[in-house]
């Protein structure tokens, strides 16, 4: 459905009680309400209809593809943006990317690839564009009313009432903006992240990038290329990782090794072995060296950082201990004079339509407490699909939590003591991480080692089948 006017689309039929503020509701039956046309929701738009559910998608934009349709406003897309897992790792299992395709595809392949997706599977008549969720609400029956309107709060409110509903609407959209001593009183430009598109914004810059994760890399990079001045201010050191290792891609490298089950120290020892061969110890750099050990968070992918740090047009600093009026003070006691700062710090996770206590977000920080990093205690037709950040590509995990969800909507009438015993599992797993060690700061909220991950989702999916 090309909008939320489609007339082709069934009259709601008013038989529901009204909500508590006397809204009518209309009931749509055994239908599941799935919130966000990127990704994940357009695979799980496809899943639930191959295992014969109706499906209503809701999508604030006007097309399909999420973060990587980067003429979304929420979009975090710049225009050099290319994937940082190598494609085989990212495609979704049963819808390969063309063979001619590159290692790691530039964004605009990836918007042209979920457009063929969404055709290929003729997802795009379940999915009303320009239409967002204000409200999900769960009520009697594990069943759920959502509110929606036309994006931008134009027209009339409508609630339907829906079996289940699949939260597919992105983690990398609400900017997280770190607080500094002097912020508000500093004369120069200030940016995060996510208003950053073209080179063109740095040109002739002095230019202070803050972070260090992927997005943070590639904007330094840039800012060689493109500005008077880099800085690259970071709070810790990090462990960088070539996109190329033995002339193949590094996730395909490192997925070798974990299909031989290679012990993590052994791991470890070799990507050592490797940085030594390559560009030696990066603190004789000026970069810091790392808090911990590798694989215990991410390594960043990056090729060209180390190269331009090494060619002196980044110049690595530590943190930022407080803004003057045009100069910006660094914990170590220097200061520099940016124009321009770039905070690439990252994104926080937000459900502005839904309780967070339904996450179990006790403590209002905004971290679901989930297993699987897509069930809730208390909600079985409620799922999250996509909130993981894996060392390899998203798509096929987001993918198989959908074909998870799609299966145990089908065994609560079919089989409902399986679907009970999952209940049971889900809270008795809440938190579970899937990875060796995590960091527990917010950037690494959602990290997952995807091998683990993806063997925990083939057990969930056995456990459901009663195999």
């Amino acid at each position: 459905m090309s909008s939320s006017t489609d007339l082709g689309r069934p009259d709601p039929d008013p038989t529901v009680a009204p909500t508590r503020d006397g809204r009518p509701v209309s009931d749509r039956g055994d239908t599941v309400c799935v919130i966000g046309a990127g990704a994940s929701g357009l695979t799980a738009v496809k899943n639930l209809r191959e295992a014969g559910f109706g499906v209503d998608c809701y999508e604030r934009e006007t097309g399909v593809g999420g973060a990587w349709n980067w003429r979304h406003d929420r979009s975090p897309v710049y225009a050099s943006t290319h994937l940082i897992s190598s494609r085989p790792f990212t495609q979704f299992p049963d819808f390969p990317m063309p063979d001619d395709w590159p290692d790691y595809p530039h964004h605009s392949q990836l918007l042209s690839y979920f457009e063929r997706y969404a055709d290929h599977f003729d997802l795009r008549q379940h999915v009303w564009f320009g239409t967002e969720v204000v409200r999900v609400e769960p009520v009697e029956g594990d069943r759920w009313d959502v509110t929606t309107r036309s994006t931008g709060g134009y027209g009339p409110e409508r609630t339907s009432r829906y079996a289940a509903v699949v939260l597919a609407n992105g983690h990398n959209w609400s900017p997280k903006l770190p607080r500094y001593e002097g912020l508000e009183q500093f004369r120069g430009e200030v940016m995060h992240a996510s208003s950053y598109k073209d080179p063109a914004q740095l040109r002739g810059k002095r230019v202070l990038v803050v972070g260090a994760g992927n997005t943070g890399c590639d904007i330094a990079v840039e800012a060689a290329q493109q500005a008077s001045r880099c800085w690259h201010a970071t709070r810790r050191g990090y462990w960088y990782a070539p996109k190329y290792v033995f002339g193949r891609p590094a996730d395909q490298v490192n997925d070798t090794l974990l299909a031989l089950r290679v012990p993590l120290r052994v791991r470890q020892w070799l990507y050592h072995w490797t940085l030594r061969l390559t560009v030696g110890d990066l603190t004789r750099f000026g970069l810091p060296k790392p808090d911990h050990r590798v694989y215990e968070t991410h390594p960043i992918a990056n090729s060209q950082l180390v190269y331009y740090v090494g060619h002196g047009e980044i110049t690595p600093v530590p943190d930022i201990a407080r803004f003057n009026d045009r100069t910006v003070e660094l914990t170590d006691g220097r200061e520099i004079d940016p124009d321009l700062v770039v905070f690439a710090t990252g994104y926080l996770p937000r459900f502005e339509f839904l309780e967070g206590k339904v996450l179990g977000d006790a403590d209002g920080s905004g971290r679901p407490r989930l297993w699987l990093n897509a069930f809730t205690a208390g909600h079985p037709t409620l799922a999250v699909v996509g909130l993981v950040q894996p060392d390899s590509g998203i798509f096929p995990i987001s993918h198989w939590q959908s074909v998870l969800f799609a299966r145990l909507l089908t065994l609560r009438t079919t089989h409902p003591d399986r679907a009970a015993a999952f209940g049971r599992r889900v809270a008795a797993g809440l938190g579970e991480r899937y990875s060796a060690k995590v960091k527990d700061s917010t950037r690494h909220w959602f990290e997952v080692g995807h091998a683990d991950y993806l063997r925990a989702l083939q057990r969930a999916l056995h456990d459901l089948e009663g195999k």
